[in-house]
């Protein structure tokens, strides 16, 4: 008797909206199955399983707060106990707040920090024994370019980018030897929430092409990215910029 072949499993956080929408699109093409993470916008993460499914793939939704650890880890059993193969899994759930460095709130700054930097760590250490059980497997980590270079107004965003910078790198060294890849990949300017109010005015004047990526052409890339089998602890630039 044959056995039935699990789907292919990816899971992407904060794909209620925006970049994880874009991504969760381009994994369904490929028929890939998709955990869909939110945290409190459900009506926007229904509309990403509608469009995932329209797409070919199939999917579920997972709600949780990635700031706090027991909630990322009853995430990570729920995601276990789905009868697909781990394959790769996307941290691209965050946070941004505009504000000058001698004004920042410090409950602001611990948020930003909090979501970004120690969300992901939250959901590396929950999510990655289902890919080291399963044989290896990729994690792709959306950074920042404000990470390299700072962002006017952006002081704990661009902490948080740039701490995601080490953190890749670390787990990279330490999952490698069990084929485990983990990238951080820039995205550019994208016109979603995050970025609201904050894009350059300038024309894009330090964009060689003088454009931003395009949001399809970002995900593509993610998942081009997930599905190389010799590359890991590289940042990859989506846009025209130096960094």
């Amino acid at each position: 008797m044959s056995r039935i072949k699990k789907p292919t499993g990816v899971f992407v956080t904060g794909a209620s909206g925006g970049i994880g929408r874009a991504i969760c699109a381009a994994f369904a093409a490929l028929g890939w199955h998709v955990g869909i993470h939110y945290h409190f916008k459900k009506p926007e993460a229904e509309m990403t399983l509608r469009l995932v499914e329209k797409l070919g793939g199939s999917g579920d939704l997972f709600q949780a707060d990635i700031r706090n650890r027991q909630s990322v880890e009853q995430m990570a059993e729920a995601y276990r106990r789905h009868d697909v193969l781990p394959a790769a899994v996307i941290c691209n759930a965050g946070a941004a707040v505009s504000q000058l460095l001698m004004r920042h709130r410090e409950t602001d700054w611990a948020d930003v920090i909090e979501t970004n930097l120690t969300g992901t760590f939250h959901c590396l250490q929950a999510m990655t024994p289902a890919l080291l059980g399963a044989g290896g497997g990729s994690i792709v980590v959306i950074g920042s370019h404000a990470g390299f270079q700072g962002r006017h107004g952006q002081a704990a965003y661009a902490a948080s980018k740039a701490g995601l910078i080490g953190l890749v790198k670390t787990a990279a060294q330490e999952w490698g030897p069990k084929n485990v890849r983990v990238n951080l990949l820039l995205p550019g300017w994208q016109p979603t929430g995050l970025s609201e109010g904050a894009q350059p005015q300038d024309g894009w004047r330090d964009h060689a092409l003088r454009r931003p990526a395009s949001i399809e052409e970002v995900a593509r890339t993610v998942v081009h990215l997930a599905r190389l089998n010799d590359l890991s602890g590289q940042v990859w630039n989506c846009d025209s910029r130096h960094f």
